[in-house]
């Protein structure tokens, strides 16, 4: 089973982007799940989800505390919040970021495999707005191939109807633009 975190800020799309993974991983013939981690947070307080993914069925349904993968949609979170608490052996961090690999280590104490990609800029260009759940995602399965990456993209125009293509095209520059150090 793959366990994965998110970590964003309310109103940034966290939420919908572990369910769209887990959709798109249903699709796929596999299991999943996701879920948000909230209170009474307000747009703009950090917010996590989560999502599970595996061959068979799932039947922990508690926070992931011991992620594979995290994602970070909001640099602004890597200086408050600690996104590597937690992070299994080998486990990877998908981190919206213009720093570079040794600034995200050094600086900010990052684990793991790091794939960094700037999202905020690919999203202002593509989508019009700084929400970048879906930009997140397409750094995610350049570096896990988690699920096939059509499955994803047919989520997405899904959930977004007539404004998913912005999404998709986001989703495919962070495909293409992430770096995958480490």
């Amino acid at each position: 089973m793959i366990e994965l975190r998110f970590h964003g800020r309310g109103g940034q799309g966290g939420v919908t982007s572990a369910e769209l993974l887990a959709l798109a991983a249903i699709a796929g013939g596999k299991f999943a799940q996701s879920f948000p981690s909230f209170g009474p947070e307000r747009r703009g307080a950090p917010v996590k989800a989560f999502a599970r993914i595996s061959e068979e069925r799932i039947r922990n349904r508690t926070a992931v505390t011991r992620p594979n993968i995290t994602l970070v949609l909001d640099p602004s979170l890597l200086t408050i919040v600690n996104t590597s608490e937690g992070l299994r052996e080998g486990g990877i961090q998908v981190v919206n970021s213009t720093r570079s690999e040794k600034e995200l280590r050094e600086e900010v104490g990052l684990k793991g495999k790091l794939v960094i990609v700037d999202a905020n800029k690919i999203a202002a260009e593509e989508i019009g707005r700084v929400i970048t759940n879906t930009t997140m995602l397409g750094a995610l399965l350049k570096a896990t191939g988690l699920v096939d990456k059509q499955l994803l993209i047919d989520q997405l125009k899904i959930r977004f109807g007539r404004i998913a293509d912005g999404n998709i095209r986001a989703f495919n520059r962070s495909y293409d633009e992430c770096v995958i150090a480490g």
